[in-house]
């Protein structure tokens, strides 16, 4: 038992500390407020350390009475980084108001037990000044790291760990640590890393248990997950989002995955109204826009509660100076509630411990077996002082990228830092950020980006406050470094952030040093274009091991699978990916032959790629019975989805990882696609060379055999295009019995509006060359479009009527059965529709009947009956059709969807195009209201960005789909003082993207003008023959 006035505690003699009150958290300087007479109540507190302890207050008692008993019985001086959370009557967690009533929130204090936790994170751990508040730092990631609440990869678990030991048990003995690690639970995936732990444990020797706990908080508070707590919410189209507050700010999690944040200086108002978050942002002066409110739902009005009083809470505590001061009772009518954050600010704990000589009291650490020196001063200084410089051996491991670890919530598909840098490498430096403790709200942050929460936006936030990035396990964000409480610039040289891992000369490169590399490489364009060969030849074999790797996998598990279908992949595909590692390690080394990174003496040598390209061109030429059997895959998976249901299955689920981030049998006929871009790469070699440089001859040989190899796969390739762009529309549509039939040749598809009885109203249109369906989005869980109508091109006539109906950019369709007047959203999307509608009409009109060829191999079943005149719509399916994005599915981000959200149409020219522009590459990014560039692998394909940490990534972190953006150059007035900047928006999101060099600047340009600029052009002869 604990009692305030009568004897000492109990944990005070475990921890052996003297008969003494301590400071109170709440009244620096005071012992705790006296308690009111009544009767005595025992309540229960579970302490970090899993000890439980009693204690006794009054039944009138506020919850700061019974948390400063807490704080007294640990001695402990920073206690308002902490909290007493527990289980009400609803089963939901939440914290103890101090200043209200303890009983009046614990309803049945006998059966509830309290546990005393970390409430406040914040962003530097050096600013805790006490031993003691970082050893229970320590143990609050210790839990969170058993519970899978703190997510990270395997090598900065392996390293929290092995510090965690060390702390525990000492030095590395190979047969205590291993027994150790078997008797005790870390990780709730620990076995796999074993052997990593104990590795990292053997760096440790001679560590004490307080410089592993500063080494443990220095990688955990980098971590995207450290100090987060979701609320689970969704936003106004339904998404399934999480809600979680920082010392920055709001953030937006999609599963683990950041995608948005909300800074405290643009955050005009929090509130709630009934299950509605409401996070009202400040208008932006330079936009001349309005005030935004952005709402999101959550489960009750309870919740909703719960986390607006800890953003409340939060705000407080990191952006005030002092206690805000409560509100004056209104005299008749109370408006709004009444809670307040009680307690120290971060700045007055700070100025606190600065300015008290505080007498240090020695703690007894539970779980360790190693004797402590926690006699030490208190002063951060001094501590500071003792801790030794992080090894190198620490920053390797940490920066080390590595697959995610997802504990038991790895189908949450959450990740690290998304869009961060992966290693030292992909690092940046971003100004300082200024003191979290300021009273004004001049610090950046992003403002409000609702494309975030939509699938169509990239899952990533710069960081809010401009801070610098330092990577461990890809991500994390910094304060720079400073003096502490107490310490002197002396003491600051000797301070464990004056490690490599921290400043300028270590792991983090600066703009200025990156600017230095950039100019250390060859300028020649040649070179460039090799470096463009090397970076999508990567992403190539990426490609290819999804084929052989992951799918071939799942396969092999599924006892459904055909085995002629498993073998005919495997020994299509096999070979190929065999042959490009070789050909991608080739390229690798005399890239960095070209860049001087080797020892060769003769440089001239090796400033060429003609011969290699010529060598392995030749070598994939033997390769063309592969690709050649590569139609007939697309075609024997297509049929054995259809006859077996499992084997239907198994693909769907398939393309619902992450690693599948493309439909899959777009994967299947990449092979082919490739043929083109080594085409497109040689074309642009052989422009550049005069024709007496050495490398022209073998450049021109080896355009001469791709170029056969193309005209000879040409015919193949035009028509699994087709046959894979009509499987893929089948799963966007509902209401048709079967789309691909014999003949059918896809065309265009997009937004059209629908004029009716009810007025215009929006559709989506499917242009064929035999037909023209409309759509509607429907209520399906997979977001599927439901076909209401399908008119034959034959016979049908078309006629502009924009003054008939007086509806812009209208024109009406005249069909056999029926007419439907349809209008555009711009004059070029009608001058798109009219001229493909009026092609595919004199095309219905030459063919005579449907020319069978491979396509008619893997159908089956009747047409759908062309008797698609009468439109029969529910109001359920027009309620579904205006929603957006509801009940997100995987396939909410398929170009079909993105077309219906951004109101545009995309042809199967423009599709095309696209599968010759695929390009990859390291691009430097920036928001428009951030400071900083973060740098990224880059994939362009299917009309989309897809973002990556590394090229080493398995999968993207998220995607940015291009139609309807715009690409320009910055304007002066934009502030971009950089070279080679090019700028995306679509309404009002803005995007920067910086690349090395006038070469890939332009390249950038010219592929995502591609994609975001829709082709007009009439369809290449060679495909209107196929018709």
């Amino acid at each position: 038992m604990v009692e305030p006035a009568d004897r000492p505690s109990a944990a005070g003699q475990r921890l052996g500390a003297p008969e003494s009150f301590g400071v109170s958290t709440l009244e620096p300087g005071l012992r705790p407020p006296a308690q009111a007479p009544g009767r005595q109540v025992s309540i229960r507190v579970q302490m970090l350390d899993d000890t439980q302890e009693v204690f006794q207050i009054s039944q009138r008692s506020p919850g700061k009475v019974l948390f400063d008993l807490v704080c007294v019985h640990l001695n402990l001086t920073e206690g308002d980084y902490f909290g007493l959370e527990y289980q009400d009557q609803r089963k939901m967690t939440v914290w103890l108001d101090l200043l209200k009533p303890t009983l009046k929130q614990i309803r049945r204090p006998k059966n509830t037990i309290l546990r005393f936790v970390v409430k406040f994170f914040p962003p530097d751990h050096t600013l805790l000044s006490e031993e003691l508040t970082r050893y229970l730092f320590a143990l609050q990631v210790k839990r969170d790291l058993a519970c899978g609440r703190l997510i990270c990869n395997d090598t900065s678990a392996a390293l929290m760990v092995s510090h965690i030991i060390q702390s525990e048990i000492g030095d590395f003995d190979e047969t205590q640590s291993w027994q150790h690690l078997l008797h005790n639970k870390y990780l709730p995936d620990q076995d796999a890393i074993r052997d990593k732990i104990t590795d990292c444990h053997r760096q440790h020797v001679g560590q004490t248990p307080a410089v592993s706990d500063y080494h443990l908080l220095e990688i955990a508070r980098r971590l995207e997950m450290y100090g987060m707590r979701l609320h689970p919410a969704k936003d106004r189209e339904g998404t399934k989002l999480n809600l979680s507050v920082a010392h920055t700010g709001v953030l937006v999690f999609q599963g683990y995955t950041k995608i948005n944040a909300f800074n405290w200086s643009k955050v005009r108002k929090l509130s709630f109204k009934r299950k509605r978050f409401l996070i009202k942002l400040r208008a932006d002066p330079a936009q001349n826009a309005h005030h935004d409110t952005l709402e999101f739902a959550m489960a009750s009005r309870d919740c909703c509660k719960i986390f607006w009083k800890i953003c409340v809470e939060y705000h407080a505590f990191f952006r005030l100076f002092e206690e805000p001061k409560p509100k004056p009772k209104p005299i008749l009518f109370t408006r709004g509630s009444s809670f307040r954050f009680s307690g120290r600010t971060q700045k007055q704990i700070i100025d606190y411990v600065k300015d008290s000589e505080l007498k240090k009291i020695p703690f007894e650490r539970k779980h360790s077996k190693v004797l402590s020196n926690s006699s030490m001063s208190p002063q951060s200084s001094s501590f500071r002082s003792q801790v030794p410089k992080e090894s190198a051996m620490s920053v390797q491991l940490a920066d080390q990228p590595d697959s995610a670890r997802l504990g038991h919530q790895a189908e949450s598909n959450g990740s690290e830092e998304p869009l961060a840098a992966a290693s030292s490498t992909n690092g940046f430096h971003d100004p300082p950020m200024a003191d979290p403790t300021r009273q004004n709200h001049n610090g950046t942050g992003s403002a409000l980006d609702p494309n975030f929460l939509n699938p169509e936006s990239p899952g990533s936030e710069d960081s809010p406050g401009g801070s610098p990035h330092v990577v461990v396990n890809g991500s994390g964000s910094v304060n720079g470094p400073g003096p502490g409480p107490g310490q002197s610039p002396e003491v600051r040289l000797l301070s464990p952030l004056t490690s490599p891992l921290l400043t300028d000369a270590g792991c983090v490169r600066n703009e200025d040093e990156e600017e230095a590399r950039r100019k250390k490489f060859p300028t020649d364009k040649a070179y460039f274009i090799a470096k463009e060969l090397l970076t999508t030849e990567r992403t190539y074999l990426k490609d290819l091991q999804v084929i052989t790797e992951s799918f071939k996998s799942v396969a092999e598990k599924d006892e459904a699978f055909p085995e002629s279908v498993k073998n005919l992949i495997s020994t299509s595909y096999d070979p190929l990916y065999k042959f490009h590692q070789g050909f991608l390690k080739e390229v690798e080394q005399r890239l960095a032959q070209w860049e001087g990174r080797s020892n060769a003496h003769i440089k001239g040598d090796y400033q060429r790629i003609g011969d290699i390209l010529l060598k392995n061109i030749q070598g994939l030429r033997q390769q063309t019975v592969h690709l050649q059997k590569h139609s007939e895959c697309l075609v024997e998976l297509e049929r054995a989805c259809r006859s077996i249901r499992k084997v239907e299955t198994a693909c769907r689920d398939f393309e619902q990882q992450r690693v599948c981030y493309l439909p899959f049998n777009i994967f299947l006929l990449r092979p082919l696609h490739r043929l083109l871009h080594y085409k497109l790469i040689l074309e642009r070699l052989c422009k550049h060379y005069p024709p007496t440089h050495d490398d022209f001859r073998d450049c021109r040989a080896a355009l001469a055999d791709i170029s056969e190899m193309v005209v000879q796969l040409q015919g193949t390739m035009m028509k699994m295009e087709n046959f894979q762009k009509l499987l893929e529309l089948k799963k966007d549509l509902t209401g048709i019995d079967i789309l691909v039939i014999p003949g059918r040749e896809f065309i265009r598809l997009g937004c059209l509006s629908k004029l009716s009885g009810k007025g215009l109203q929006q559709r989506m249109f499917f242009l064929f060359s035999d037909s023209l369906m409309y759509t509607s989005r429907g209520m399906t869980p997979s977001n599927q479009f439901k076909v209401h109508g399908q008119l034959p091109l034959y016979g049908m006539t078309i006629r502009e009527s924009e003054e008939e109906w007086g509806v812009p950019h209208s024109f009406t369709l005249f069909g056999q059965r029926q007419s439907v007047v349809v209008a555009a959203s711009c004059a070029s999307e009608m001058e798109r529709w009219v001229e493909d509608i009026r092609m595919a009409i004199d095309l219905a009109e030459q063919s005579s009947s449907p020319s069978a060829d491979l396509l008619s191999t893997s159908l089956s079943d009747n047409k759908l009956s062309e008797d698609g005149g009468a439109e029969l719509e529910s109001e359920e399916e027009l309620c579904g059709s205006r929603s957006s994005l509801e009940r997100q599915g995987h396939r909410g981000n398929t170009t079909v969807h993105v077309c219906w959200h951004r109101n545009t149409s995309v042809s199967m020219v423009d599709f095309s195009v696209a599968v010759e522009n695929q390009l990859s590459g390291n691009l430097l990014r920036k928001f428009k209201n951030s400071n900083g560039w973060q740098k990224l692998w880059v994939v362009f394909t299917n009309f989309s960005l897809f973002f990556y940490k590394s090229h080493q990534d398995d999968y993207p972190l998220a995607s940015l789909p291009l139609l309807g953006y715009s690409v320009t150059v910055p304007s002066e007035s934009e502030n971009i003082h950089k070279d080679y900047v090019f700028k995306l928006h679509f309404k009002s999101h803005v995007y920067y993207f910086r690349s090395e060099s006038e070469y890939t600047f332009e390249r950038w340009m010219e592929v995502i003008r591609s994609a975001t600029c829709s082709s007009s052009r009439p369809l290449p002869s060679t495909r209107k023959d196929l018709y």
